[in-house]
């Protein structure tokens, strides 16, 4: 019985080994996909009937330009920690010729900055620190998926306009944006120079993807190579047990 035990604990760590290298293969295979995504040109939005199909394997940190006019009376702020320090992301909707909206991460600022970029609403809706609502603008950034939880223990408070990520979908809702892209853009593009301003400091995007699966492969193999001498001392341990109590059950058939 502890022999198939161990038998079984052997084929499954080799199938989680090996399913770690698969992983691996498909790891470094996004991580080339992707570095080759993010230094081509820029390319229109996503038309709204693309959207669902919209996902992070075929448009995560495409190169992307869209041009509207800020809705700068429904910016929210999110709480970030960049190399530049803690203070949050500028988040504000960008309204499109069309009447859809994409939620735009204009930069990073310090918390010091917080009321400058979030004061009490206007009553004609602008924001301190921003471009009046009628001017067009034109933004370059990567298309990033939404970003749905606040992070270990962290919740996002729209009622308090407290956010610790950028949540697309409750950003739009309680902006009253009927008609958002289902994803963001973080402006500014790798590699470009961005420009010295007092505002939000865009091209902050760090691109990173967790590639431990040869750590874990290498793991799950070692139990397993474990596992196989363990079956193989059990074995010889039975079988020496079993030898030597051969002779003393013939002793025994003899004085019979």
């Amino acid at each position: 019985m502890l022999i198939l035990v161990g038998i079984a604990l052997f084929l499954g760590f080799i199938a989680l080994g090996t399913w770690q290298v698969q992983r691996r293969a498909w790891k470094l295979a996004l991580i080339e996909r992707v570095d080759q995504r993010v230094h081509s040109a820029p390319v229109a939005l996503p038309p709204p009937a693309d959207w669902p199909r919209v996902d992070a394997a075929g448009y995560e940190y495409l190169p992307v330009r869209a041009t509207g006019h800020w809705l700068a009376g429904k910016t929210v702020l999110t709480q970030a920690v960049t190399d530049l320090g803690a203070g949050f992301w500028v988040v504000t909707p960008l309204q499109q010729a069309d009447g859809t909206q994409v939620l735009v991460n204009r930069g990073f600022i310090p918390a010091d900055q917080r009321a400058r970029w979030q004061p009490a609403p206007q009553a004609d809706g602008a924001a301190a620190g921003s471009q009046a609502a009628a001017d067009t603008v034109q933004v370059q950034g990567l298309l990033r998926m939404t970003e749905p939880r606040g992070g270990f223990l962290r919740h996002n408070d729209p009622a308090a306009q407290r956010w610790y990520s950028r949540d697309v979908a409750a950003i739009a809702a309680t902006q009253g944006l009927d008609r958002a892209a289902p994803f963001f853009i973080d402006a500014g593009l790798p590699g470009a120079q961005q420009q010295a301003t007092d505002g939000p400091r865009a091209g902050l995007t760090t691109i990173r993807f967790p590639n431990s699966h040869l750590v874990y492969a290498l793991t799950w193999y070692g139990l397993a190579l474990m596992t196989l001498g363990a079956l193989v001392y059990v074995a010889r341990y039975e079988r020496r047990s079993r030898a030597a109590s051969a002779p003393s059950t013939l002793h025994d058939d003899d004085s019979d």
